[in-house]
């Protein structure tokens, strides 16, 4: 019975996660397509609803209305699994997020980060390799090499906070003030360079570069599978956001610096040209490896 009210739990408690990062997402797209516009000195969406505040809630309404006859879809049942794959890892993401705020909080809870991190590749290669496009194909490849980069960066800065923190849980991250970044600013950088490539964001979005690949991963997709990967790469985001700033700053300051890293992800959008793949690739496994390892045997 303990069990089956455990698992009721946390399946609540996620569901309730998704529910409302998935309204963050909704009104965080509006914002970013605002702030863009005024950044390129133009207007933003203005039209649907009050100051154009239900314009995502449009553009849900119009691809979930739009329809493929199955037959003619060049995708095969590898692309769905890679879809669903994606979709249960940004859930099992915001139950992550939701047991960081509860009792049921793990002291390995980090380690599963971890863990879930390292199937994002796998989703990646099934919806890219699945759509029988050359594009796409490419496209997945970059991004689940990518993604390995990251991984490699991220169980770095979890093993260095760990050894600050004395623990892989995130309690002690929520209710104390440790500065991380005070004392380690240039892994805060390479973190920061990570999770610009982990969420597909310029100037690192090799998965999804317009000017080379069409359309990256989206290429093959519409209706639901589109809406499923562009609502789960916002939601991630979102996720590494907060995950940054519990990481690196911890206590009252959480919200706030991950309300800096969002802001961040736009400017760098609007701002900064992409980086050659190889440049990227070169800097991360020279580099930022060496960096992050020396820091390690500082922190020891």
């Amino acid at each position: 019975m303990f069990v089956f009210f455990s698992g009721l739990y946390f399946f609540l408690s996620s569901f309730l996660a998704f529910l409302v990062m998935m309204l963050f997402v909704a009104f965080f797209i509006l914002g970013e397509r605002k702030i863009l516009g005024y950044m390129q000195v133009r207007k933003g969406p203005n039209k649907v609803g009050f100051l154009g505040l239900f314009q995502s809630f449009a553009d849900l309404l119009k691809l979930m209305m739009k329809f493929k006859v199955s037959l003619f879809q060049v995708r095969s049942w590898l692309s769905w699994f890679g879809v669903y794959l994606l979709v249960f890892l940004a859930c099992c993401y915001c139950l992550i997020y939701s047991l960081s705020y509860s009792s049921f909080g793990s002291s390995v809870l980090f380690l599963w980060v971890l863990l879930i991190t390292s199937l994002t590749g796998y989703s990646l290669l099934s919806v890219g390799w699945g759509s029988y496009n050359k594009f796409a194909l490419v496209s997945c490849v970059r991004s689940a090499f990518g993604s390995v980069t990251f991984e490699a960066c991220f169980m770095c800065v979890v093993m260095i906070c760990a050894l600050v923190c004395g623990t892989y849980g995130s309690f002690s991250y929520v209710d104390n003030f440790w500065g991380l970044f005070f004392v380690l600013p240039i892994c805060y950088f390479l973190w920061l360079v990570g999770v610009l490539c982990e969420c597909n964001r310029t100037p690192l979005d090799y998965a999804e570069a317009e000017s080379e690949l069409v359309s990256g991963l989206n290429t093959e997709y519409c209706n639901v599978p589109f809406t499923c990967l562009f609502a789960c790469e916002y939601l991630i985001m979102f996720v590494f956001s907060w995950l940054g700033a519990l990481l690196f700053f911890g206590g009252g300051s959480v919200v706030w610096v991950s309300f800096f890293h969002v802001i961040f992800f736009v400017w760098a959008r609007a701002t900064l040209p992409r980086v050659r793949y190889d440049f990227f690739v070169g800097f991360m496994w020279k580099y930022s490896i060496l960096v992050l390892v020396c820091s390690f045997f500082f922190v020891v």
